[in-house]
């Protein structure tokens, strides 16, 4: 080989090993998930993920028996992906306290990292949360909240303010009659579907309505019974209203589903409801759905709950696996939405 040769293979040979150096340096950058850093502190935090154990989140849902639920749901697994460096593991409890308790025993015998219920009811988990709490796994809990003597039994909580809630609804039920021009002093006799007997959402929206309706002397409250938050239920209980009292005015469904429910009901007995109906629904949740039964001119007014807990419970994961203190109580934000205004907000719903 002429030696003009040999200089171009070399130099040849030296291109390549610099290009493929690039090309290195480039796969080599930091991981999607992260904040783009400089090339020098990119290859250790890359080298450091691929070889870091997901971590292990196991969820005891209550179950399915609301579109608000199967948000909440969504939500979690969206949120705990192996994409996103977890191993995620649901169990679907079909509003059963006893499945809920059994559920959490098998994630502390699998050792997972971190335990998020969503309690069915408030009471009867001190000693299950104790044997987690032995086990060294933080709880999270989201949703319904739990009663306790010993707040060292879980981590930290997120989600709404329910009282507040059943509150908003009683200022909502006022502005949703100043829509239909009844006076303010004209008798109203309401009925309230509650939800699962026991559980947060049914307790605090039924105290916090109840309290703030004192206010108004003329409103009086003919009944209340658990529709379960759910449709059938709903259905079933507001059938058994319609029956008993010749002259409701106001029904009060502590979820969008028992609503549903509801409008069947009071159609089906040859009555209106809504903003232009002689029935007034408020309602709880504000899922889509509702946003068009709104539309639809079946429901008056929906009290926000928001179901979208997994970035949440994310952000005191991560504060937790810094080793960071997190707050104990985090209410989320919420709103009231009016049937005037539902086709004009829909588009931007989130579930």
């Amino acid at each position: 080989m002429s030696v003009l040769k040999r200089i171009f293979a070399v130099v040849l040979i030296l291109s390549m090993c610099s290009a493929f150096a690039a090309c290195g340096s480039t796969d080599e950058a930091t991981p999607s998930s992260e904040p783009s850093k400089s090339s020098d502190a990119a290859s250790p935090s890359n080298s450091d993920n691929k070889d870091k154990k997901p971590i292990y989140v196991g969820f005891v849902q209550v179950g399915a028996e609301s579109d608000w639920r199967m948000a909440n749901t969504k939500s979690m697994q969206q949120t705990f992906s192996e994409a996103n460096g977890y191993k995620f593991e649901m169990v679907d409890c079909q509003q059963k306290t006893d499945k809920q308790i059994t559920a959490i025993r098998d994630f502390i015998q699998k050792g997972v990292d971190y335990i998020v219920l969503a309690p069915n009811t408030e009471a009867g988990w001190e000693t299950v949360l104790g044997e987690a709490k032995d086990a060294g796994i933080p709880v999270i809990i989201v949703d319904r909240m739990i009663k306790t003597s010993d707040e060292s039994l879980f981590t930290a909580w997120v989600g709404s303010n329910f009282k507040k809630e059943g509150e908003d609804a009683v200022t909502a039920l006022e502005n949703a009659l100043k829509e239909k021009g009844v006076a303010a002093d004209k008798p109203l006799n309401i009925v309230t579907l509650q939800g699962t007997m026991g559980s947060s959402a049914q307790i605090g929206r039924t105290d916090g309505f109840a309290e703030k309706m004192k206010a108004h002397s003329n409103w009086k409250l003919l009944d209340k019974q658990s529709g379960d938050f759910t449709q059938e239920k709903g259905q079933e209980v507001m059938e058994s209203f319609l029956k008993s009292y010749k002259d409701i005015n106001v029904v009060i469904a502590e979820n969008d589903n028992m609503a549903f429910g509801a409008v069947k009901a009071i159609k089906a007995a040859g009555k209106t409801c809504g903003p232009k109906g002689d029935i007034t629904i408020i309602s709880f949740d504000a899922v889509n759905a509702a946003f068009k039964a709104m539309i639809a001119g079946d429901i008056d007014v929906d009290v926000e709950c928001n179901p979208l807990h997994g970035p949440r419970v994310e952000e005191i994961i991560k504060a937790l696996e810094s080793g960071q203190k997190v707050d104990k109580i985090a209410y989320v934000k919420e709103g009231t939405f009016y049937a005037k205004d539902a086709a004009s907000t829909i588009s931007s719903r989130a579930y």
